[in-house]
C-alpha cells in the first residue's frame, strides 16, 4: 500500500515549478527535447511533486523520441496506469502512485527485457545520484 500525498491545488502551485505544475496537475506535456538532461551518473529518478522513487538511471534508454525513457520502473508498485483517450487516441497514462501526478505514457515499443516505452515528461522527475543516498 503506498502513503498517499495529498495537498490543494494552492499547495501544489506553491511548490511546484510552472511546468512541473502544468505536467504533474494538468496532465500537460513538454516540448520534447526540452528537458532531458540529467546527470548520466548511477542514480535514481524521483517524482517532482512528492520525492516517490520512480525509476532507476540503469533502466533509463535513448528513445529518440526527445523524452527521458525507461524500459521499467524501480517499484510497480510506485507508477498507475490509466487509459487516455485525449487526442483522438488511445494511451496509456503513466501516473506517480503517491501524489497522483501526470508523468506521461508508456508504449509497447521499448526494449528488451520488458519491450515496455515508459516515456516521462522531465518536468515530472528529480534526480538523485546514486552517491547521494
Amino acid at each position: 500500500m503506498v502513503d498517499k500525498v495529498i495537498k490543494t491545488d494552492a499547495e501544489w502551485r506553491a511548490q511546484l515549478s510552472d511546468m512541473a505544475y502544468k505536467v504533474l496537475r494538468k496532465h500537460g506535456t513538454e516540448r520534447a527535447g526540452t528537458h532531458d538532461n540529467f546527470a548520466k551518473d548511477p542514480g535514481t529518478f524521483m517524482c517532482a511533486g512528492c520525492g516517490a522513487p520512480l525509476f532507476e538511471q540503469a533502466t533509463k534508454f535513448e528513445s529518440g523520441t526527445g523524452w527521458p525513457s525507461f524500459y521499467a520502473p524501480l517499484d510497480p508498485e510506485m507508477v498507475g496506469e490509466k487509459t487516455d483517450r485525449s487526442f483522438f487516441m488511445r494511451r496509456t497514462e503513466v501516473h506517480c502512485n503517491r501524489c497522483d501526478g501526470h508523468l506521461g505514457h508508456v508504449f509497447p515499443d521499448g526494449p528488451e527485457p520488458t519491450g515496455l516505452r515508459y516515456c516521462i515528461n522531465g518536468a515530472a522527475l528529480s534526480f538523485e545520484p546514486e552517491d547521494a543516498a
